[in-house]
C-alpha cells in the first residue's frame, strides 16, 4: 500500500507541474516567463517518464527538450529584442524568494537522501554486465550503457568540441545581431 501511495503522490505532483507549466505558457505575457513555464512542463513530463521506468527518455527529455530546445527559444527571444528593463526593487511575487529558499533546501535534502541511500550499493563495471563481485546482471539497460560508452568515452572529444562550437556560434550571432542593430541608429544621428 505504501508503494502505491508513493506512486500516486509522484503522479499528482508531476501532473501539477505539467498543468501549471502549460497554463503558464499560455497565460504569461512575458516571453521569457513563458519559456521558463515550458521548462516546468518538460520537467514534469520527465518525472512521468521516470515513474514509468523509462529513464533514457527522461534523460533525453531533460537534456534535449528542457535544455537545448528551450535555450534555443530563449536565444530567439533575445535576438528579437525583448529587452525591457524591469525595476528589481519591486517584487512582483513577494513569496518568490522564500519559496525558492524552501525549494533549494528541499533539493539539497533530496540529494543528501539519495547519496545516503545509495552509499551501500555496489558500483557496476560499466559495459560489462557484471557488478564488482563479478555476478551477472540483467541486461535490460545494455543499449543505454553502450550509448553512454560510445558518447562519453570513445567520442567525448568530438562531443565536447561540438558543444564549444555551438556556444561560440551563439555568442557570435548575438554579437553580430547587436552590432547590426546599433549601426542604423548611428547612421541616422
Amino acid at each position: 500500500m505504501g508503494h502505491f501511495l508513493m506512486e500516486l503522490v509522484v503522479f499528482v505532483i508531476a501532473s501539477m507541474m505539467v498543468i501549471v507549466g502549460a497554463l503558464g505558457v499560455v497565460v504569461n505575457t512575458h516571453p521569457v516567463h513563458c519559456a521558463l513555464s515550458l521548462v516546468l512542463t518538460l520537467f514534469g513530463v520527465a518525472v512521468h517518464f521516470v515513474a514509468m521506468e523509462a529513464h533514457f527518455l527522461a534523460a533525453v527529455q531533460v537534456i534535449v527538450y528542457a535544455g537545448a530546445i528551450v535555450v534555443l527559444f530563449l536565444f530567439v527571444i533575445m535576438l528579437l529584442g525583448v529587452d525591457r528593463s524591469e525595476d528589481i526593487t519591486i517584487e512582483p511575487l513577494p513569496i518568490q524568494r522564500p519559496l525558492a529558499a524552501v525549494m533549494g533546501v528541499g533539493i539539497i535534502g533530496l540529494l543528501v537522501a539519495a547519496v545516503v541511500t545509495t552509499r551501500d550499493v555496489k558500483p557496476l563495471a560499466i559495459g560489462t554486465g557484471l557488478d564488482v563481485a563479478g555476478a551477472e546482471l540483467a541486461d535490460h539497460d545494455a543499449n543505454i550503457r553502450q550509448l553512454s560508452l560510445n558518447l562519453f568515452s570513445d567520442n567525448v572529444f568530438a562531443f565536447e568540441l561540438t558543444s564549444v562550437l555551438l556556444v561560440v556560434a551563439v555568442a557570435g550571432t548575438v554579437v553580430l545581431t547587436r552590432r547590426l542593430r546599433a549601426r542604423p541608429s548611428e547612421d541616422v544621428a
